[in-house]
């Protein structure tokens, strides 16, 4: 038996680590559901006016309305949409009844439509504040001179565009024949099932292994 302590608690101590690791990994399941169940509630709200200093840390997915002025100069950024292929969100400026110069994710239109003419002026919009976390260490930079945005950087569109680094993903305009405003989702990463499975199977492929290497010690 003592030939086979070493091993065993081998096996032991690391499934209990992997195991734990699964535990956490559930906790932050429960955790993840609750927050994007929680936003989608808030999302669903009445809207609210804009507030005066908004953050992504306070108001990220708080619903707003303005009403102003939709300006010329929008920026693309890449994307695609459900039934309907690539394209790109249409990012303007926007200028509010007292003042205020801000960005607004007008929606969706395909690729073919990404230089054509579209209605601005006077409008009212509902929508959500978002502040997009769309940067991977493999996304390429914004180019800037063609007008291809391969994230939607609010710091940077807004210096761009020369407006506050606040943006509206639009959920309703009252101009027609605008972009397609896309459907507004709490777009928190949720991958943690695939964490907990991968834990918790690494730990029976430990424990497994820990069995052979016992049983070929037996026989040697």
């Amino acid at each position: 038996m003592k030939r086979h302590l070493g091993p065993l608690l081998f096996g032991i101590i690391g499934c209990a680590i992997l195991i734990s690791l699964g535990v956490w990994q559930l906790q932050r399941l429960s955790w993840k559901q609750d927050l994007i169940d929680t936003t989608e509630r808030m999302m669903s709200a009445a809207p609210i006016a804009l507030p005066l200093a908004p953050t992504e840390e306070n108001d990220e997915y708080v619903p707003v309305f303005v009403e102003g002025t939709i300006l010329s100069g929008e920026l693309h950024a890449i994307t695609t949409a459900r039934g309907s292929g690539p394209g790109f969100r249409v990012i303007a400026p926007f200028e509010t009844t007292d003042g205020r110069r801000i960005l607004v994710d007008r929606g969706y239109v395909d690729e073919t439509q990404k230089n054509a003419t579209r209605p601005i002026g006077p409008a009212t919009l509902n929508g959500v504040l978002h502040w997009p976390n769309e940067r991977t260490f493999d996304t390429p930079a914004n180019d800037l001179e063609n007008n291809y945005w391969f994230a939607r950087d609010v710091a940077e569109m807004a210096d761009v565009l020369e407006a506050e680094p606040v943006m509206i993903a639009v959920a309703a305009s009252s101009i027609e024949g605008g972009p397609q405003p896309l459907p507004l989702t709490a777009a928190y990463h949720n991958r943690h099932m695939e964490y907990v499975v991968t834990w918790f199977g690494l730990a029976i492929a430990w424990a497994f292994m820990t069995g052979v290497w016992i049983n070929a010690r037996r026989k040697s």
